[in-house]
């Protein structure tokens, strides 16, 4: 008996993750999503291991080569050499752990500034609900690259900097839907009882609404990776991100733009990249969004 009783406890914990695996299964393309971002973190983490040259080795006497499946092309260079002679094939795989890195050091930024002063504006309200939703109205005035754009130019261009411009863009987002389910949990009976049993406001926010707003806080995170991600090329292809000669996508874009006509695989496999990683996370959001939003469950 003790044993049938054990394994319908076991049962019991393993239910609630068997069914949201199972949910996040029916949708195929958060599948595809989910199979595109291992991918890419595989290919950022094993940069080193899997890249056949260093990404700033110049390669003598092998200036634009084409792909090694197109005419012309050389089996040293799987992906050709761009217009100094670097194997793009390296500096596309480093380029993803830059990208990588980049998406997640502004989520981290803009989640946990975020996430801090939406639980103040939402569990406060009052004054303080009135200035912070009145910065957020402010920065969301501002069409978000022309925001990152204004950022950077006072800071200076550099990664760094590029990434801060980017999580301040991302910020009003996490503000506004934590602010939003925290005003909802607010007003429920747990938290009422916190009250009643004298805790502070800080553990009522961070111990108590915080825990209930994870759902869709986890779904802007996986979300949040493509904008900052894309947010940061774009930086990059402008020449206010990374500095050359740091392999990254959007400079990579930007220093093939002389050879779009004569040398169209330059732009093209840095833009795929770029696509790939976006669309991973996108579809990877969107399934989570849907498996976690309970008026889907069955």
């Amino acid at each position: 008996m003790e044993k049938v009783e054990a394994q319908k406890t076991e049962e019991q914990f393993e239910n609630p993750i068997k069914e949201f695996w199972d949910m996040f299964c029916q949708n195929k393309g958060a599948v595809i999503g989910l199979g595109i971002i291992v991918f890419f973190v595989l290919v950022a983490l094993l940069a080193p291991l899997i890249a056949p040259y260093s990404p700033s080795e110049l390669q003598a006497n092998a200036l634009r080569f084409p792909p090694a499946f197109l005419k012309g092309g050389d089996s040293r260079f799987f992906f050709g050499t761009d217009d100094v002679g670097r194997d793009l094939l390296s500096r596309l795989i480093y380029g993803a752990r830059i990208s990588m890195g980049v998406g997640f050091m502004v989520v981290f930024l803009s989640a946990s500034v975020g996430t801090v002063l939406g639980l103040f504006a939402g569990y406060l309200g009052g004054k303080v609900d009135w200035f912070i939703m009145r910065f957020v109205d402010i920065l969301m005035a501002f069409p978000s690259i022309l925001l990152a754009i204004v950022v950077v130019s006072v800071m200076g261009p550099g990664l760094m900097n590029a990434v801060i411009a980017v999580a301040v863009v991302a910020c009003p987002t996490f503000i506004r839907i934590v602010r939003a389910s925290a005003m909802a949990e607010r007003k429920k009976q747990y938290v009422m009882a916190s009250k009643t049993f004298g805790a502070s406001p800080m553990r009522i926010m961070f111990s108590e609404i915080l825990p209930n707003c994870m759902a869709p806080l986890i779904v802007q995170i996986s979300l949040g990776f493509s904008d900052g991600i894309l947010n940061a090329a774009a930086l990059g292809f402008l020449g206010l991100g990374a500095q050359a000669p740091t392999p990254e996508w959007g400079i990579m874009l930007a220093d093939a733009r002389a050879f779009i006509s004569s040398d169209p695989w330059l732009v093209t496999l840095p833009g795929l990249c770029i696509l790939l990683v976006v669309l991973g996370f996108n579809l990877f959001g969107d399934g989570l969004r849907d498996t976690l939003d309970p008026r889907l469950k069955k």
